[in-house]
């Protein structure tokens, strides 16, 4: 080799990047009034897409590889400058290199609650939040849409954008859809794919492919979350009689531990009814016959006057008062020879409180019978 072709060989272009950013889109390679050398050496790496711009216009695409820019490759170039004279000379041009590997951990979040129509809960405010990936599809779309001539075009330019498209598109599926909010998060996966699949012609219109949309976290208000915590506690809760017991043996042992804050009155009840519970844990009968005795045996009115209705009693039981106390219960035949005259005050099960005898009805045939008292009584 020769000392020309020597030195001419040390003087070819190289163009080249290598992206140590790792979130840039799209970078214009630099070049000093843009002149690149006839024979200059393209290379594009896997992950990336070369654009040449000339005279203003779009002149090749190039794929992944090395590439030597000369005349016999470059028809559509050589064709908008025109050469006449060999096309030996530098030319200008610009080369744009695209990122066509996939972006990871791209945020998206509602900036203000979305309202929607629950069937189980009515209206309610939620928010979501999660990531996203997307990548290239089309550096020619790309170029003409977004970046023009912007020479570094990073994720963060275009990351607010992206994120508003999300927002709507999922504001739109949750409202439409009338899944149950206890049921989202179940959802998590099939509503972030129809989410992303109604972006996919709004993303190809900037030369973009959204390629998963993950679902982290929908959440209500803070008051509603706490209503639905007490909600879920008392289900947890389940059986009261049992939940209470447990906390009268809590405030008996926290009693226990400062007897000098102790309440005697609490201390007091509270061993009455553990009392009774210990009594009727050793003798189940005795605590089961007492039981059924309070419920099968018939309480009687107090006295008759203005008081609250007696208790529901059988039908056929009358109650009678003599000498300032309650008899009874008694048949209606038994009222006679149990002291009944047309001044007593009765009642039975039906009443609205004690009546005289003489203004029932149903007594009038039985004191019609009662003779009249002896001469001179």
């Amino acid at each position: 080799m020769g000392l020309f072709e020597k030195v001419r060989a040390e003087f070819i272009d190289i163009i080249e990047w290598l992206d140590p950013s790792q979130d840039t889109i799209a970078y214009r390679f630099e070049r000093f009034q843009n002149e690149i050398k006839m024979g200059a050496q393209l290379t594009v790496r896997p992950g990336q897409v070369a654009i040449l711009v000339g005279e203003g216009q779009v002149a090749d695409v190039y794929e992944p590889g090395r590439h030597r820019l000369e005349t016999q490759n470059m028809p559509v170039l050589t064709t908008l400058m025109g050469w006449k004279y060999g096309f030996n000379s530098p030319f200008k041009a610009e080369v744009y290199f695209f990122n066509t590997k996939v972006f990871t951990n791209l945020k998206w979040g509602t900036a203000n609650p979305i309202t929607i129509r629950d069937p189980e809960l009515g209206p309610v405010r939620l928010r979501a939040y999660g990531t996203y990936t997307m990548r290239v599809s089309d550096a020619r779309i790309l170029l003409e849409q977004l970046i023009s001539t912007d020479g570094l075009f990073q994720t963060d330019e275009i990351s607010d954008h992206l994120r508003n498209m999300i927002v709507s598109a999922f504001a739109s599926w949750v409202g439409q859809d009338q899944t149950p909010l206890f049921d989202l998060a179940a959802n998590y996966q099939v509503m972030g794919e129809q989410v992303r699949d109604a972006m996919q012609p709004n993303m190809q219109q900037f030369g973009l492919e959204l390629r998963q949309l993950l679902i982290e976290n929908i959440s209500l208000p803070p008051e509603v979350e706490a209503a639905l915590d007490k909600r879920a506690s008392i289900g947890i809760l389940g059986n009261m009689q049992q939940y209470t017991q447990y906390q009268a043996a809590n405030a008996i042992e926290q009693s226990a531990k400062n007897p000098a804050g102790a309440s005697p009155g609490l201390d007091l009840g509270v061993g009455i009814a553990m009392g009774q519970q210990i009594a009727n844990a050793m003798n189940p009968r005795a605590a089961a016959a007492h039981s059924a005795e309070l419920t099968s045996k018939p309480t009687p009115p107090v006295s008759p006057g203005p008081a609250a209705p007696p208790p529901p009693m059988p039908i056929s039981s009358w109650y009678i008062t003599r000498g300032g106390q309650n008899f009874g219960p008694y048949s209606q035949e038994q009222l006679l020879t149990n002291g009944l005259t047309a001044q007593s005050n009765v009642w039975k099960q039906g009443m609205a409180g004690w009546q005289p005898a003489h203004t029932v009805p149903e007594l009038q045939s039985l004191l019609s019978s009662v003779p009249p008292p002896p001469p001179g009584n």
